[in-house]
């Protein structure tokens, strides 16, 4: 199951003199990823690189910014494949200490800072979500809202008219044993409108 951080987690390196600066945190986008990327640059303006990894779906990226090419992006975005994350923003603000570390070692020193921030940081699981509507007769609300308390659904909206429509979110994994459950209870009087997660 993936899982994304709870709150930024921040760990510092220094290798050689060189000072590697990293920020592991929850992040749901590129441009939301660049625009933190984009505050660090200013807030660090001596430092030699900005390198940044985010792994968020269709949106993931990996970006080097001058260490030679694959020394940093690509390595801090494996680490993050490898713990099996979704949605999570590395950073690393490196200030030069004059002394080269060579393409392995540049690769250890990204892939260390990240890998040391992501054992501090809290993990938190994400839990696929799916809403449901539907229509049931006035008698068979109290059922249902006791059915979807038991089921650990969220309540999303409630309207009143001819009959009560209902729309409510749950983990996707109970979804199926509710529907079910409700069916049965309702003797088929229980009408689900749309498409899931319309």
């Amino acid at each position: 199951m993936p899982h994304t951080l709870a709150a930024p987690c921040s760990f510092e390196l220094i290798i050689k003199k060189s000072r590697f600066i990293c920020c592991v945190q929850p992040m749901t986008d590129r441009p939301a990823a660049q625009a933190v990327v984009a505050q660090l640059k200013a807030g660090h303006p001596g430092a030699a690189h900005v390198c940044w990894a985010l792994l968020a779906g269709g949106q993931s990226a990996a970006v080097d910014d001058g260490e030679p090419g694959g020394t940093a992006g690509r390595p801090m975005l494996d680490v993050l494949r490898h713990q099996d994350l979704e949605g999570v923003l590395a950073t690393v603000v490196r200030y030069f200490g004059g002394i080269k570390l060579g393409a392995g070692g540049l690769v250890r020193a990204y892939t260390d800072s990240v890998a040391q921030a992501l054992l501090k940081a809290e993990r938190i699981a994400i839990v696929k979500a799916l809403t449901l509507r539907c229509a049931v007769p006035y008698a068979l609300e109290g059922l249902l809202r006791r059915e979807l308390d038991g089921a650990g659904a969220q309540l999303d909206e409630v309207s009143h008219g001819d009959d009560v429509r209902i729309a409510f979110t749950l983990p996707v994994t109970a979804a199926q044993a509710l529907t079910t459950r409700l069916n049965e209870a309702g003797n088929g009087r229980i009408v689900w409108l749309g498409e899931p997660g319309d």
